[in-house]
């Protein structure tokens, strides 16, 4: 692990796996997480001969907690100075949850830039919360509620989450694991992600999407509805829509096996 430095002064932690792998990819976490939520997937990748470039958001993980610069288009700049300093010219770019959307505004305001090919997890776009004329996903009342359990009782927002992002039965020592995730995240990269997820508006963001990409989401998702991914699907020029019917938000371990396999043929086609 390394720092990289954004253009805002916060450093920024880079995982970089296996950086003389043939080909690359890029993954960026969801809320309130960090990039350990792709263990079991940067091993399989790196054993198949692939880089693994990760990050931890700013105000998670390892990574530095500013006051500010939560929103959509800074923690998009974050990506693209690591993109720059590390000299990426062509990777994959994966995005799970509020990555997802990070990834999506990546493509808009840098045009794609290196990116052969975009894979989206259980993506918190292009909307998270109900707008004028957006009559999808939570409501501004439910994400003020997980703002306020993260501005008063943290480690119960971190437990009731980590319960919530599965439909598949796991031990508690699975729970655990991902509360304890969730957990290494600062307070103020949790709230204020919350307010970015409760007020960013990603609905622009889709058009400017002109590489292959897929969409992976579990069926049985209640973090990320079904109404949220064919909205992706549909304004994604080209895209494809892969559906995990029993798995829920958690997709990269719900379903462990069936979903690592999936990932790998959105790799190789």
């Amino acid at each position: 692990m390394y720092y990289i430095t954004s253009n805002d002064g916060t450093k920024i932690a880079v995982y970089d796996y296996n950086p003389q792998g043939l080909e690359t990819l890029f993954l960026i976490h969801g809320w309130p997480l960090s990039h350990q939520i792709f263990e079991y997937q940067i091993n399989l990748l790196t054993n198949c001969g692939y880089r693994v470039v990760a990050v931890d958001l700013r105000g998670f993980g390892k990574s530095d907690t500013p006051a500010g610069g939560y929103c959509y288009n800074q923690m998009s700049a974050d990506i693209f100075q690591v993109v720059r300093q590390l000299c990426l010219k062509r990777f994959i770019l994966v995005g799970f949850s509020m990555g997802g959307a990070i990834a999506l505004r990546y493509m808009n305001r840098y045009n794609g830039f290196g990116v052969s090919k975009l894979i989206l997890l259980s993506a918190a776009a292009p909307c998270f919360t109900r707008h004028p004329g957006f009559p999808y996903g939570k409501t501004v009342q439910e994400v003020n509620d997980l703002i306020s359990l993260a501005e008063t009782d943290r480690p119960q927002l971190c437990l009731n989450f980590s319960k919530q992002l599965f439909a598949c039965p796991h031990s508690d020592a699975v729970i655990d694991w991902f509360r304890g995730i969730a957990l290494s995240a600062s307070g103020i990269g949790t709230i204020k992600c919350g307010i970015a997820l409760r007020d960013e508006d990603g609905r622009d963001d889709l058009s400017y999407v002109h590489v292959p990409t897929y969409i992976i989401h579990g069926g049985k998702d209640i973090i990320v509805s079904n109404e949220l991914v064919e909205l992706q699907h549909e304004n994604i020029c080209g895209s494809k829509l892969i559906s995990l019917p029993w798995s829920g938000h958690g997709i990269m371990y719900d379903q462990l096996e069936k979903f690592n396999s999936i990932l790998m043929q959105s790799i190789i086609d």
